[in-house]
């Protein structure tokens, strides 16, 4: 009986090594694929920023026929700079909004409580009696919360649907 739970434990220790292996080697696989993606992408990144300069040299020589080279040189600078100003404020959000229950969008009224404030934050609707008329749909008043409320005995509330998500509030940012 010992023999037998020899083999058996080196028949397992076997198969172990074989499974390590097989998924190191297809870690590797997928690693090299990838490690060759990135590079690709910083070759064309790189590509793009030399394109970009060229661009920018030809506005700056094509400026350069109709006034002095110092003037066309700092129209130039300030074309790149409007438009890298742009680009940063379309990038970013102009005013932070806050993630609300009723959609995600705030009426501008905030209520008591929340992060930080050290106050418990207010619910959005007072609790109802369970059972009354309407308790399926999670009116006000029905003691059944409605979407994005908190159910009671749940420490937080459910998570978001895709359309509850507001992409530009931080809270969602990866």
């Amino acid at each position: 009986m010992d023999r037998l739970e020899h083999l058996d434990k080196h028949l397992a220790d076997e198969l172990a090594q074989v499974a390590r292996e097989t998924i190191r080697d297809e870690l590797r696989r997928q690693t090299r694929k990838q490690r060759r993606t990135a590079m690709l992408y910083a070759a064309s990144g790189t590509v793009a920023l030399y394109a970009g300069a060229a661009l920018s040299l030809a506005v700056g020589l094509a400026l350069a026929l109709a006034m002095p080279d110092w003037a066309a040189a700092l129209i130039t600078a300030a074309l790149l700079a409007v438009a890298a100003y742009a680009l940063r404020g379309a990038a970013r959000p102009k005013h932070p909004s806050t993630h609300h229950a009723d959609g995600g969008h705030g009426t501008g009224a905030t209520p008591p409580g929340g992060p930080g404030t050290g106050i418990p934050p207010m619910p959005q609707v007072a609790p109802g009696v369970p059972g009354a008329a309407g308790a399926a749909t999670g009116a006000p008043g029905t003691g059944v919360p409605g979407p994005g409320t908190v159910a009671p005995g749940r420490m937080s509330a459910p998570a978001p649907r895709a359309d509850d998500v507001d992409p530009e509030n931080p809270q969602y940012r990866a």
